[in-house]
């Protein structure tokens, strides 16, 4: 008959071998119980389960930290209790409203095409706010690629003058930008 291993040998392996056998023959002793653990603190089966990943995760991740200071299960434990306790901390800080079904039916998808065009309409808002010569003076630089040199040759303007025009528009747009937008 083969000689189990301990825990803390199967972690000595590990740590040489870095082989991830070894860390699926911990997840497999103590999944229940940590599941078991969370399960006490959530008294939501899936919420324990998702927990119980998140720990596990968290425990491999760390395991070069295990110091043999304790048992190999209490240090599992104690990041098993403390990530419960931290993760029900702040459910209560964040509330959360659940909807019913038929009002999930009625929420419109959101898609990054949405989110560009959103983008794209307020910046197109924005650049309505400020002049002609201004606007000239964005797209010379930004797109047309100018540096502020090539710009104040072509306006007969220090660089100075132009880095100044080209800061306080910049300036201009992210103050519209907040008035428009973050005010709401």
């Amino acid at each position: 008959m083969e000689k189990k291993l301990s825990d803390e040998e199967i972690i000595h392996i590990y740590r040489s071998t870095l082989c991830k056998d070894y860390l699926a023959i911990l997840y497999k002793r103590y999944v229940k119980k940590v599941h078991r653990t969370c399960l006490s603190f959530t008294r939501n089966y899936c919420d324990a389960e998702d927990f119980t990943h998140d720990i596990f995760i968290r425990a491999f991740s760390k395991i070069e930290q295990f110091k043999e200071r304790s048992s190999f299960s209490t240090w599992l434990y104690a990041i098993a209790h403390n990530y419960c306790q931290d993760q029900l901390r702040a459910a209560k800080r964040l509330p959360v409203t659940g909807i019913s079904e038929n009002e999930a039916d009625n929420v419109p998808e959101y898609t990054d095409i949405d989110s560009s065009q959103l983008m794209l309409q307020q910046l197109a808002q924005l650049l309505d706010t400020i002049s002609p010569d201004k606007l000239t003076l964005l797209r010379l630089k930004y797109e047309d690629d100018l540096d502020s040199k090539e710009i104040a040759q072509l306006y007969n303007l220090k660089n100075s003058t132009v880095k100044m025009r080209l800061k306080r528009t910049r300036d201009q747009l992210f103050d519209s930008y907040r008035t428009l937008f973050l005010a709401s």
